[in-house]
Parts: structure tokens; sequence; C-alpha cells
């Protein structure tokens, strides 16, 4: 694969650039003098040209919201689009890193632009910090040349951006792939309404664990609170309180009305199949699709891009259960 040598910088805010305040760490803008700096004092390091760009306000991750979403995906498609970038670096805070990651992975497929998303766990310039070696060193594997698609990169390691998850906060080496079961059908072609060119809209999603003692009224709330797409994390292979026939026509009712129901795994190495248990099966039978492998970060970027894309519900779950860029299938 081609090296990559002009590459755009795109900070959107979190902890690498994060300055102290009264009130504690707080995103701040001024990066791009801090690593033109920093980068003086450590030459010879073979890293590729880079242009800058701040999507204004710089923001904790922790706020991220769909907007920001469609600002990255924006940028990003701008930049694509300009002779001479060959890559994009987006700098971005580590708790909704892995959700980014997910879903600029379905909003920007087809795109032929390498994408890579780096944070760090402490600020920059903080003693013991990660900053500065983990945006180097995404700048360095861009200037090696990757693959077109969205990748984490994080401690050395460049993983998926549809599979990775955050396993914590006490150590450096915060991210990985998740080792979920991956195996089903791939989509042959990507239609042109889900290529990145095309536009989405914000939708009203929501994201439900099942847990011992949860109410069919909890789950009613839920539903009928203006959602369009719900994942719904089930126990082990797709299981649920089955036995429980108010909670079933909760599920169904918002079914017929065009929510689209897709579950998922609550075990770190989960895979949903409806067809083992009979639980699963009446499950499945209130029109939830299955999520496969896909970790819940994965299944909400989909069901984003998908239904901010204006599909119907019933296209909605036809490209759910496909691979698209390799959250579901190996």
């Amino acid at each position: 694969m081609p090296a990559s040598r002009h590459i755009l910088v795109l900070y959107t805010g979190g902890t690498i650039g994060m300055q102290q305040s009264a009130e504690g760490l707080m995103p701040a803008s001024g990066f791009a003098d801090r690593l033109r700096a920093r980068q003086a004092e450590h030459p010879g390091q073979d890293l590729p040209d880079w242009q800058f760009q701040e999507l204004l306000p710089p923001i904790d991750s922790a706020n991220m919201n769909q907007a920001n979403w469609l600002a990255m995906a924006d940028a990003i498609r701008s930049a694509s689009a300009r002779q001479g970038c060959a890559g994009v670096l987006v700098l971005h805070g580590t708790d909704t890193l892995a959700y980014s990651a997910a879903a600029l992975s379905f909003l920007l497929l087809g795109l032929p632009t390498p994408v890579l998303m780096t944070g760090s766990m402490l600020p920059a310039g903080a003693p013991g910090s990660d900053a500065w070696d983990n945006l180097f060193g995404a700048l360095r594997t861009l200037h090696n040349g990757v693959a077109p698609g969205v990748h984490l990169f994080f401690a050395g390691k460049l993983m998926h951006g549809a599979r990775a998850g955050k396993l914590g906060t006490a150590s450096l080496d915060a991210f990985a792939e998740l080792p979920r079961r991956r195996e089903g059908q791939r989509a042959t072609d990507l239609p042109p309404h889900l290529d990145y060119r095309q536009s989405r809209q914000q939708v009203a999603l929501a994201v439900q664990p099942l847990y011992p003692g949860i109410r069919a009224a909890q789950l009613r709330a839920v539903l009928d609170s203006g959602i369009r797409g719900l994942v719904l994390e089930c126990y082990g292979s797709g299981t649920g309180p089955a036995d429980d026939a108010e909670l079933l026509a909760a599920l169904q009712q918002a079914h017929d009305r065009g929510v689209v129901l897709v579950a998922i795994s609550q075990c770190p190495q989960g895979h949903v199949d409806f067809g083992i248990y009979a639980a699963g099966g009446r499950l499945a039978a209130c029109g939830l699709v299955s999520g496969g492998g896909m970790t819940r970060e994965a299944a909400l970027g989909k069901l984003f891009s998908l239904l901010g894309a204006g599909l119907s519900q019933q296209e909605v779950e036809r490209w759910l259960a496909l691979d698209l860029c390799g959250e579901r299938a190996d």
C-alpha cells in the first residue's frame, strides 16, 4: 500500500490537549503550536508533512454526540477530496474514542483515504504522558502506509475501528480489539446510499441492557420515548426474560410501529445466536435482529449510519444482518 505523505491532523479536544484549570482538566485550543514545538524539539522522527485543523469548540469526549460525529465525517470527507491529502489523524478523548471510531467506520464506508484515531490517557506535557508516543506513532504509521478505512491507534497497536473497545482507566494500554466471534455474510456491493459521500441526519437511538428484574414498564418507557432504533444488550448468546409476556409485547409493538431492534451480547466475548435457546428464539420472534459479534459501539454506530441515511426499517434490518466493514465477519 502507498505511504501517506500529506496528513490532516484533526483535533477535537480530549485529554491529549487538556490543560489544568480551577475546575480540573479542561479542553484547550492552541494544540497545533504545542505539536510543532514538540516536533522541533525532537527532529529526525521520519514524520509526514501535516496540516492542522481544529473542530471548535474542543470538547471533553464525555460530551461527544451525533452532531460531533457528523462534523468529523464532514471534515474528513473534505480533506480526502483535497489533492495531496493521503491520510487523516483524528485526536480525540478516550472516553468515547471507540464509539466515534465505530461510528466513523460506517459513516465513511468506501473512503479511499485512511483514517487513524488516537488520544492519550494523560495530557501532553504531564509526567509519564502517553500523548506524544501515541500521536507521533500514529503519524509514523500513516507515513508508512495504512489500508483505507477507520483505525484506532493506541499504545503502539493498530486496531480495527469497529472492533475496538476501552478496557480500563488505570493503564496506558487502555484499548484492544475485543475477541468476539465474527462470522457471517459479507455485503458484496456497497450501495450508493451507504457510500461515504452520502449525508446523514441525527436520529434518536437508545441502548438498553437486560438485567434480572427488569420490568416491562421500564423497557416500554425507553421504546416509547421517540427512538427509532434500540440496541438491546442481551445475556449470553441472545437470551432474555422470555417468560415475561408484557415485556415481549412491548418489543413486538415497538417493532410493529417501525422501531429497529438489534440484539448484541453483554459478554465481552459474546456472540448472538438466537437458535441456541428457546428464550432467544422468543426474543427474535418479536422482531429483533441478531447483531452477531458486534460490540455495543459498533452496533450503535451502524444503526446510526443506516437510520441516518433515511433507510426504511426493512432496509436497515437487511444491512444490519450483513457485514459492511469487518464489524461482524472476519
